[in-house]
């Protein structure tokens, strides 16, 4: 049986223009102190293997880290559908600020298992945010979310002018 969607709010904020935050990365500057020594030449510290490895190592971009949205639109709608595994409903927040829409999300996972022998703890945090622009024509009043089976749905209906100022335009060969 099919699991029902479950509401989102929509929180709507005016605030001037914010920058978008750098993506924390702790450990960028300690990567670059340890290949610094690279350049003292390969007599002195000289592991080339570990070197080609800590090279080949992705550096992820916050565009990287954020997840895939599909965007598409209808006769009356745009939709966004973001497929979120892992997450719930209260990591999840949607926001209308200055003719945008804004994503965000974060997750916070830990475990510990005790055991005689061991105790075995894992942590994972990460968040992501993703901003659209909201097209001319879209009556914010009505945009509404939903999220169901990790995947959030958010629904920008047009207004009925928008609906009536579509009309197709006629290709004409040279």
């Amino acid at each position: 049986m099919a699991e029902p969607a479950t509401k989102l709010p929509i929180k709507s904020e005016e605030k001037g223009v914010e920058r978008r935050a750098e993506p924390w990365l702790p450990f960028e500057s300690l990567r670059s102190e340890i290949d610094r020594f690279d350049d003292f030449g390969p007599n002195l510290w000289h592991r080339p293997l570990a070197s080609a490895l800590m090279r080949r190592v992705p550096r992820l971009s916050e565009q990287d880290m954020a997840p895939a949205v599909d965007l598409a639109e209808t006769e009356k709608t745009y939709e966004i559908t973001c497929e979120l595994p892992g997450m719930e409903e209260q990591d999840i927040e949607v926001v209308i600020s200055n003719g945008t829409l804004t994503i965000k999300g974060e997750k916070q996972v830990e475990k510990e298992e005790k055991r005689k022998e061991y105790i075995f703890s894992e942590r994972r945090y990460g968040s992501f945010q993703r901003t659209f622009r909201i097209p001319d024509g879209v009556d914010t009043e009505k945009i509404a979310a939903t999220f169901s089976k990790s995947v959030l749905s958010v629904i920008l209906p047009k207004t009925p002018e928008a609906q009536q100022n579509e009309r197709k335009i006629q290709i004409k060969a040279n």
